[in-house]
């Protein structure tokens, strides 16, 4: 096979299906972006996780004077020392803990003063109104419910609470976004198929006697075929490189500069340039291999000579 004449075969379907070449490129484009941002979100999530799931605490809130008159946990009264100091050992003789540090009512206060010094309720606060409680480390923060139902009835205990549930409705609704994004991309996908198909279905058309003439001169199906295939491939792969454009000129403007999310944010722990360098080649053959595909299955029913 003569690549000259290939290319040449190339080069003429493109020009002739100009404007739905450009649909092709676009819809590629858009749809793998989609894709490649998903894996990314995906991997986002996965690293706040290891991160934050590393630092989270169980609380455990001890009763004061106040709740023993509002609380029915508390209904025996404010916790004693003897019942602090029972609990701080049974807490360090738990395998799953792997630190415990205790908070009493006036550095509770302190902290309330620091976060919420503004609010209007602050002022009403007084530190014999706050908690005492015990900050448990786990080695393991899955294992929540081994602390919760050793301590949640104890005399003395108002609550034990685990802040992995608060990021847990954070992760919950990161990937549900992720989600939201994988179904625009599949009909983003599916709406790039269609144009490909189509693409080749008119090309195929309007190059029937061409094609008809080297099949009477003992052409092969695969020599017939390849331009056609190419011509997708090469549309693909244009949408590709777009695709991978818009990822990384969106980490760079998004996170390093431009919205500058890292020091705004710097609670979180974005992924880095390896990630979205890892998910580029993975962006680039699927816009290569889907159109090549999808021209593919495609001739086999409409270049028929």
């Amino acid at each position: 096979m003569r690549a000259q004449f290939v290319l040449s075969e190339i080069g003429v379907g493109l020009r002739r299906n100009l404007t739905m070449t450009i649909a092709v490129v676009v819809s590629v484009a858009l749809s793998l972006a989609l894709f490649g941002g998903s894996l990314l979100m995906r991997d986002q999530v996965n690293n706040m996780k290891g991160y934050w799931y590393d630092k989270v605490n169980v609380s455990i809130f001890l009763c004061n004077k106040a709740d023993a008159e509002s609380v029915a946990k508390c209904s025996k009264g404010a916790v004693t020392a003897q019942q602090k100091k029972d609990i701080e050992g049974d807490l360090k003789k738990l395998d799953v803990v792997q630190t415990v540090s205790y908070e009493s009512a006036d550095e509770a206060f302190k902290h309330y003063k620091e976060q919420f010094g503004d609010s209007p309720m602050a002022g009403s606060i007084t530190p014999d109104q706050m908690q005492e409680s015990f900050r448990v480390k786990l080695k393991d923060p899955e294992k929540f419910n081994v602390v919760a139902t050793a301590f949640a009835g104890r005399d003395g205990v108002q609550s034990v609470q685990d802040q992995k549930g608060i990021l847990e409705n954070l992760f919950g609704l990161l990937n549900g976004m992720n989600v939201a994004a994988m179904l625009v991309m599949l009909v983003m996908l599916v709406v790039a198929l269609m144009l490909i198909v189509n693409t080749v279905r008119v090309s195929a058309f309007s190059r029937r006697r061409e094609t008809g003439i080297m099949r009477l001169v003992g052409a092969s199906s695969f020599y017939i075929q390849a331009p056609f295939i190419m011509e997708a491939a090469f549309a693909g792969l244009m949408g590709g490189v777009a695709a991978a454009g818009f990822l990384v000129v969106g980490r760079y403007f998004m996170i390093d500069h431009g919205l500058d999310l890292a020091h705004k944010l710097n609670l979180i722990n974005f992924i880095g340039w390896d990630a979205v360098l890892a998910k580029l080649p993975l962006v680039l053959a699927a816009s290569v291999l889907m159109p090549a595909l999808a021209a593919f299955f495609a001739l086999r029913k409409y270049l028929k000579v």
